[in-house]
């Protein structure tokens, strides 16, 4: 009878422990994380829209215990800037297009498509989150004192032209925005003359006759920025190859280390299952988007036009020394193509014929 009682007062102990875990003045008690992140997204664009609404969303999954504070591209910093302002802790995060930072770390150059690689938001998802991208990444950030905490499925980029761009041969002298790295690289190899600016610089530059083309990201923020009031083109791959150049242009969200680190590691993994949840949200968000955008192109007169499979292989073949040639320049950089290349044989992409002549 004693033991059967004594039995029942620890059970009861436990539950009494256990849901005063979850009681309002433990949760009032709990610590709590406000974290200034500035995104790469312009205010006004739909994916400004969808940020404001996953730091709603963390709000809600960590019972209001981290709390974003969301601003748009430029509001602190210049979008170029971000990298040192949450390195240093003048913003505590940032929400930028990952392969912008290739020219300070190369290994970014392959956390996020390039040209003529691997093509679908699935075979990314299939790199980071079943063959150790994700590790790999978290790895590199570290070394720069930054937290990388996860992709964010985005979108494939346009071209929006001033002139008819018809073949792999026009591009020859084009002054075209791109966002630097191997696709400058790759295009520049093609004859354009490439020039970077961040997505706030483009319409004024297009407007301006500063460059006759830009790529920047999809269908519906480009429409949000204007893009079809200074261009009367859309230049797109053909139908199986519809971006040739960034198919897949991720997004992440990344912090400074120590306020990462700061934070108590049950409140980590929620923070980071907000940020997968919403990598796919804020993909369907811009895809929704995207399919109410075109029909306001047609009306506005853009004409699309599509380059050929000829100008994909001419692509290709200028493209895939330049894959070999980024990832020797750091170890990360040939840790992430060497797994990418693997990948890319399965899948068919590449074939030994294409690499001939070319190691790491």
């Amino acid at each position: 009878m004693k033991s059967t009682r004594r039995q029942f007062l620890k059970k009861a102990a436990i539950g009494v422990a256990a849901s005063s875990a979850f009681s309002p003045l433990a949760i009032a008690q709990a610590p709590r994380f406000r974290w200034r992140i500035q995104s790469a997204w312009d205010a006004g664009t739909v994916g400004y829209t969808l940020f404001q609404r996953f730091a709603e969303r963390v709000k809600e999954l960590t019972d209001g215990q981290i709390e974003i504070q969301p601003f748009p591209a430029g509001a602190v910093v210049g979008t170029f800037d971000m990298f040192d302002a949450v390195k240093t802790g003048v913003l505590d995060g940032m929400h930028p297009f990952t392969l912008y930072w290739a020219g300070r770390m190369p290994v970014t150059a392959f956390l996020s498509s390039y040209p003529l690689g691997l093509d679908r938001p699935d075979q990314w998802e299939t790199w980071y989150y079943g063959l150790g991208g994700l590790e790999l990444a978290r790895k590199a950030y570290e070394e720069q004192g930054l937290a990388y905490i996860g992709p964010v499925q985005h979108d494939y980029n346009l071209i929006h032209s001033k002139k008819p761009i018809k073949s792999f041969e026009e591009f020859k002298g084009v002054k075209l925005r791109v966002p630097g790295g191997m696709i400058a690289e790759i295009f520049a190899a093609a004859g354009a003359a490439t020039v970077l600016l961040p997505g706030g610089e483009v319409y004024p530059a297009l407007e301006r006759g500063v460059i006759d083309a830009a790529d920047f990201v999809g269908p519906a923020v480009n429409y949000n920025l204007g893009f079809h009031q200074v261009t009367k083109y859309i230049i797109m791959g053909p139908p199986e190859t519809p971006c040739i150049h960034q198919p897949v242009d991720l997004a992440d969200i990344t912090l400074n280390l120590n306020r990462w680190r700061a934070v108590p590691k049950n409140l980590q993994e929620r923070f980071e299952a907000a940020v997968h949840e919403w990598s796919w949200v804020h993909y369907a968000g811009i895809q929704k988007a995207n399919l109410e955008a075109w029909p306001k192109y047609r009306a506005a007169g853009v004409q699309i036009i599509r380059l050929s499979t000829v100008d994909v292989r001419k692509f290709r073949r200028v493209a895939i020394p330049i894959w070999f040639k980024w990832a020797k320049q750091d170890k990360y950089a040939k840790e992430a193509f060497q797994s990418q290349l693997e990948y890319m044989k399965a899948l068919g992409y590449v074939t030994d014929v294409d690499l001939r002549g070319l190691s790491l």
